[in-house]
């Protein structure tokens, strides 16, 4: 096998240049520790008029909604989820909810996959009602 010439090695983990770009690598990376651990990824950027969700999976019969959050320093990423945002993903869960189940909902939880650097940190549990992370 050839080695590759001096200064050609390529990076394994390339940083992707947009905020968007890094945003969905967060994702993929967050999606993929989730899947490692023995959760399975239903959906993937729900968007609905009053908020979004990541990514919705399911850890047996719990239904799991996801959010990531990618920031370049640790530390930033949990604090970036207050309580307006964490209204939104409440409200987009409620609506995921009502289309699958109607008024019989499963039990569900809310969980937040910190990508902090090259530091993958899962919150189970993050919030619940208007609760602090």
């Amino acid at each position: 096998m050839r080695r590759p010439a001096a200064g050609s090695r390529r990076e394994l983990s390339v940083k992707p240049a947009s905020a968007g770009e890094r945003g969905r690598a967060a994702e993929a990376l967050a999606c993929r520790h989730l899947e490692h651990a023995g959760l399975r990824i239903v959906a993937r950027n729900l968007r609905y008029r009053l908020g979004e969700l990541d990514a919705v999976a399911r850890d047996g019969p719990v239904w799991v909604f996801v959010e990531v959050r990618c920031r370049s320093r640790r530390g930033d990423a949990a604090a970036s989820i207050d309580r307006a945002k964490r209204g939104r993903i409440r409200r987009a869960a409620q609506l995921f909810l009502q289309q699958g189940f109607g008024d019989r909902w499963p039990p569900c939880r809310f969980d937040v996959v910190l990508v902090e650097g090259a530091t993958v940190r899962w919150l189970r549990d993050a919030f619940v009602n208007d609760e602090e992370m």
